[in-house]
């Protein structure tokens, strides 16, 4: 009978605690700009101006052959939507423009294009821009797919074509549409969620702790475990509205396929939430004041979560050393479950793992939040 009436006593104090959080979230605009607006903010953000396409990219095609074949060849550049083409019949005309940066690339069609053509020997120079390799690599993948659509175009018009005859299809999996914006966009939910989960527990624990409004609680019965959740349960709440924005906006927006299914995505965003609002309420009891807290909060999970996740670029083709650091954080985890669920599906060798690996990140950071929140001024 005692240890109910304690369990009952328990409720009724993180149930008040709780609630007082959670006016206090309501009156604290900083609360809700960041909880609601901002997610709305960075996913429109994110979501419409990074992309890891190329298009419209602007080529100078000199076209030094006026055969038929040549101006069908370079008819293909213009209409592409990946390429803003500007003609010119001078080779030096086109280095011109590239050393001007009016053009990233330089399409060359040799004079003797169609005698090669009819030999089985023809060849079409593609100069690139090399100030950005990997928009180099795309710009030279796109001119190579425009002239091998314009050698398919002459094989089902009956015309012999000097590619031999082994046909190539390609397909992409998991990305049909080779759309980069279905990758980033399940990446903008850890950004999302990181941004509420640490800094809102973070500036708020932080803030208390300045402002001494933690020794009131001090004095009373309320222990330990009950103040951290009271801390975690309004802000896991307003985490989870600010995962179904997201949702809504990668699914109806962005138009992203979601393939797994939606208990998968949020059971594994409650256990991210967890990590997030564990690494908040951590460095901010730890360090106790504002401006270090959120500087470490910055170090420790918004940049990781930006720039060691996988989230704008695969952590594979980094070195081994940049790995390890990567794999210490748990938004590089996220990352991969949420892209996997949505693009994928409930892919079970990817999911438990990842799900695993959270789920051991939260016991250890309830253990460690536990240990440095005590009820003494020291």
């Amino acid at each position: 009978m005692n240890g109910a009436a304690g369990l009952a006593a328990k409720l009724r104090r993180i149930r008040a605690l709780v609630r007082k959080e959670s006016f206090q979230i309501v009156r604290d605009p900083s609360s809700m700009i960041i909880g609601v607006l901002m997610p709305v903010m960075l996913i429109l953000l994110f979501g419409f101006a990074l992309s890891l396409d190329v298009t419209s990219v602007p080529v100078a095609v000199v076209l030094e052959d006026p055969s038929p074949a040549a101006t069908d060849l370079a008819a293909g550049f213009r209409l592409s939507p990946y390429f803003n083409a500007h003609y010119t019949t001078s080779m030096e005309t086109a280095r011109a423009m590239m050393l001007d940066l009016k053009v990233d690339g330089i399409i060359r069609i040799r004079p003797d294009f169609a005698r090669q053509l009819a030999l089985g020997d023809a060849e079409v120079q593609i100069v690139v821009h090399g100030s950005d390799a990997n928009r180099a690599r795309l710009i030279e993948a796109y001119a190579q797919g425009a002239i091998a659509q314009w050698s398919a175009r002459r094989a089902s018009a009956g015309q012999p074509v000097t590619t031999g005859p082994v046909a190539v299809q390609s397909r992409i999996w998991f990305n049909e549409a080779n759309d980069s914006h279905w990758f980033l966009v399940p990446g903008l939910i850890v950004m999302v969620m990181t941004l509420i989960g640490a800094f809102l527990t973070t500036m708020v624990m932080a803030r208390e702790w300045e402002r001494g409004t933690l020794e009131a609680l001090f004095v009373t019965p309320v222990r330990v475990d009950e103040i951290l959740w009271s801390k975690t349960l309004p802000y896991f709440a307003l985490g989870m509205v600010g995962l179904s924005l997201c949702f809504l906006a990668a699914k109806f927006l962005f138009f992203v396929p979601f393939r797994g299914s939606l208990w998968v995505l949020t059971g594994a965003s409650m256990l991210y939430l967890l990590v997030a609002l564990g690494i908040g309420l951590f460095i901010s009891s730890a360090v106790k004041s504002q401006l270090a807290a959120s500087q470490l909060t910055l170090v420790a999970t918004y940049l990781p979560a930006l720039m060691l996740s996988g989230f704008i670029f695969d952590l594979r083709s980094t070195p081994l050393a940049v790995q390890a650091i990567a794999d210490v954080f748990p938004a590089r985890y996220f990352v991969s479950l949420l892209q996997t669920v949505f693009l994928a599906g409930d892919i079970w060798p990817v999911v438990l793992p990842e799900a695993g690996i959270l789920l051991g990140m939260v016991v250890a950071l309830v253990a460690a939040n536990r240990f440095v929140t005590r009820k003494t001024l020291a």
